[in-house]
């Protein structure tokens, strides 16, 4: 990998535009070497678009996006490794026939082209599907060659657009497993992905875009201290009114969330001590767990645009 500089990749003010909506809005978000950062936020936020830029396939309406400490160039693409959410594999080629095709399409020349392939199909642990062809392999399958494709050329920066989204769970933590190693390796990564564990697991640093603006950076750990609670009590009642009276009197937050009523606690108790601070409440059941990204992700969601519970990218970096 050449240069010197752990800046990889940098947005300063980028904002698109498509057809009549405004897609992104601004955006400055910076990809050190080795690190993987990943891009959280809801349909239609703007991930998919920011990738499309940094890969040359757009261009920003305004702003600028440097790799390497200069501006984006056609010549720059090659140091990427794309892997859109939709598969681009020739279905109808082997697994080792794709990454040939895709080597000699980069320029290796032969005897590396050999050993990089070779290389690979070791990684990905390809070799019993080597003779198969791609339409014949499961998702799964088919996604590990995908990313090994977009390995083939060395790339500085992998490019991950909803990696595991259409695989199943045996298979997303194989590929995890493979991109942790990649990025132990030094190989820096930018993803997008819209399960919260897979970017707690892979991501040393994360985005929330917001109808194409970054309201919030940091790393895991840091995005969720900005939930206020040390710990989540999910309280099951029938009797919703009293356990807002409750948690009022206690300075207990409330958030509703798919799985249930949660107070935020302010540090943390026991389950025998929530329980006793809820007593003469009638409880179905009471559970108590650490701060979760899934939460401190959606609380920053629902906030108020410019309210009191978003955190812009500057004020948390």
């Amino acid at each position: 990998m050449s240069g010197a500089s752990p800046l990889l990749v940098r947005f300063d003010g980028v904002a698109k535009t498509l057809g009549e909506r405004r897609v992104l809005e601004g955006m400055s978000f910076e990809i050190r070497r080795g690190e993987a950062y990943g891009l959280l936020g809801p349909n239609g936020s703007g991930k998919s678009t920011a990738i499309r830029l940094l890969a040359g396939l757009l261009a920003p309406d305004a702003g600028q996006i440097a790799f390497d400490g200069h501006p984006l160039g056609p010549a720059d693409v090659r140091r990427l490794g794309v892997c859109m959410q939709d598969v681009s594999l020739y279905r109808e080629l082997t697994p080792v026939e794709n990454l040939e095709f895709f080597a000699r399409l980069y320029g290796l020349a032969a005897h590396e082209r050999r050993r990089r392939v070779d290389e690979l199909v070791t990684r990905f642990e390809l070799a019993p599907y080597a003779g198969t062809r791609v339409s014949r392999l499961s998702g799964g399958w088919q996604q590990r060659v995908h990313v090994a494709v977009g390995l083939v050329h060395s790339p500085d920066l992998l490019v991950l657009d909803e990696p595991t989204g259409a695989v199943d769970v045996q298979a997303r933590h194989a590929l995890w497993s493979q991109l942790e190693a990649l990025r132990k390796a030094g190989l820096s990564l930018l993803l997008t992905t819209h399960q919260l564990d897979e970017a707690e697991r892979l991501c040393t640093r994360l985005g929330v875009l917001r109808a194409g603006r970054l309201i919030a950076e940091g790393s895991p750990a840091e995005l969720k201290a900005r939930l206020p609670a040390q710990a989540m009590a999910f309280v099951a009642t029938r009797d919703a009114d009293a356990l807002r009276e409750r948690a009022d009197r206690l300075g207990w937050p409330l958030r509703t969330y798919a799985r249930g009523t949660a107070c935020l606690l302010p540090q943390w108790l026991s389950l025998q001590e929530v329980a006793q601070a809820l007593q003469g409440l009638e409880l179905d059941s009471l559970a108590v767990q650490p701060v979760t990204l899934e939460a401190a992700y959606l609380d920053l969601l629902e906030a108020p645009m410019g309210g009191a519970r978003t955190e812009s990218a500057a004020a948390i970096t």
